[in-house]
């Protein structure tokens, strides 16, 4: 599996950026093709060493590194991309990783 982890900075206005992010940027995110899953952070996120907490973690989940550059490529992945500028001013950090579930 592969995934695309986004943090968000705290925003100057966080029911603006909240109103923008649910209602706009959302619904783009959920038609990046190859996309398994997207789940949000649902209240504060709580940083357990030293530095300053995002404001909100959004996860993308895909089958495949490939699958998520595929994604990435697609005119909806561009589309997603591009809107960031929109709403997410106060900065955000992405990272891509593939992940497996280690075994007990």
């Amino acid at each position: 599996m592969a995934r695309i982890l986004v943090l968000y900075n705290q925003p100057a206005d966080p029911a603006a950026f909240d109103r923008y992010y649910f209602e706009t940027h959302t619904p783009l995110a959920l038609k990046i093709p190859g996309l398994q899953r997207l789940t949000v952070s649902d209240g504060p996120v709580t940083l357990l060493a030293g530095g300053a907490a995002p404001y909100l973690v959004a996860q993308l989940d895909f089958a495949s590194m490939a699958d998520l550059q595929a994604a990435l490529a697609s005119p909806e992945g561009q589309t997603t991309a591009g809107d960031l500028a929109n709403f997410a001013q106060a900065g955000v950090t992405l990272l891509a990783m593939e992940t497996k579930e280690p075994q007990a």
